[in-house]
């Protein structure tokens, strides 16, 4: 069909917990297609329940829908989204190749804008003069920093003080270097967002949080560590591993840990929407589909979206 020629990717997005992976997966399932993961904390092996690597969501009717980008980095590495785009368009040209109309399906906001723009990316090295100059700054001071810049960075993520020193890093890299230009071929991609009602959402995020605490993510974190990961390391990942990392290593309670987790989840859904609006404002359309709608109707609807370009 030549609508379907017209697109090169279908973009599943959405805020966390708004259940964009199993949708994709039905969609990727329905189109007889693979799927490429933007997820910034799923690249990384044995950090699953922490990262929400619900692989089950990747079965549909007993069928497993291939899924790419997922536990290709070892825990205490620091995969980063240079990497990430080039890897993104190793795997979508070879998709390509084999006929498949590929589905980008995350929440990462940086990495699934450098994979729609292909804008170029330095690998950007290491300025010990510049982190010795921030690392007594407080985590708000780094922010205001970090927000004096002009050009684009994920603030999604930025919830420690390591990756705020990091993202200004990279900005202040940028600060010297020539105007971008674009590296890859922009893909041709329908983009699609999973819209979920905020109330809902935050009842979600704690269902969630709470059942990945019962299926034993203290003990994953536990693992980590006896497994030589640097606590440091695993706290530069946020989230999750931050929090639970605290609690193991004795600097937050239980109770504490869970309620400060449960907050950082909540504002990081929130920062995820905000990046979302500002990709509509930079120029990528999104088609807004109601993430309560049955999973058929969902499929209906991008699929109808998908021969209407």
């Amino acid at each position: 069909m030549k609508e379907m020629d017209d697109c090169q990717l279908i973009t599943i997005l959405g805020p966390t917990a708004s259940g964009k992976t199993a949708f994709a997966a039905a969609l990727a399932d329905r189109l007889d297609t693979e799927i490429i993961s933007a997820d910034s904390r799923q690249v990384y092996r044995a950090m699953d329940i922490g990262t929400g690597k619900d692989l089950a969501d990747y079965m549909v009717d007993g069928r497993q829908v291939p899924c790419h980008l997922i536990d290709i980095c070892e825990p205490g590495t620091k995969y980063n989204v240079f990497e990430y785009q080039r890897d993104f368009f190793r795997v979508y040209r070879q998709l390509r190749e084999r006929g498949k109309l590929p589905v980008l399906c995350g929440g990462t906001g940086l990495y699934m804008e450098a994979a729609l723009k292909g804008y170029r990316l330095p690998d950007v090295p290491r300025n010990p003069v510049l982190r010795e100059s921030l690392e007594n700054r407080s985590l708000a001071e780094l922010e205001e920093i970090l927000a004096s810049y002009r050009r684009l960075h994920n603030r999604t993520d930025v919830d420690t003080s390591r990756r705020a020193i990091r993202a200004i890093e990279i900005e202040e890299y940028r600060a010297q270097c020539e105007p971008e230009e674009n590296a890859y071929e922009p893909p041709r991609s329908l983009v699609i967002g999973l819209e979920i009602e905020r109330e809902r959402r935050r009842e979600k995020i704690s269902q969630r949080l709470h059942s990945r605490l019962a299926q034993g993510m203290v003990d994953e974190v536990c693992g980590l560590l006896a497994s030589g990961i640097a606590p440091e390391d695993l706290v530069y990942y946020g989230l999750e591993y931050k929090y639970l990392t605290l609690h193991v290593t004795g600097k937050l309670a239980y109770g504490e840990m869970v309620s400060q987790l449960e907050t950082a989840i909540h504002r990081f859904a929130k920062r995820q929407m905000t990046w979302f609006r500002g990709m509509e404002r930079r120029g990528i359309p999104i088609h807004w589909i109601d993430a309560s709608l049955p999973t058929e109707e969902k499929i209906g609807r991008a699929l109808s979206l998908l021969n209407h370009r």
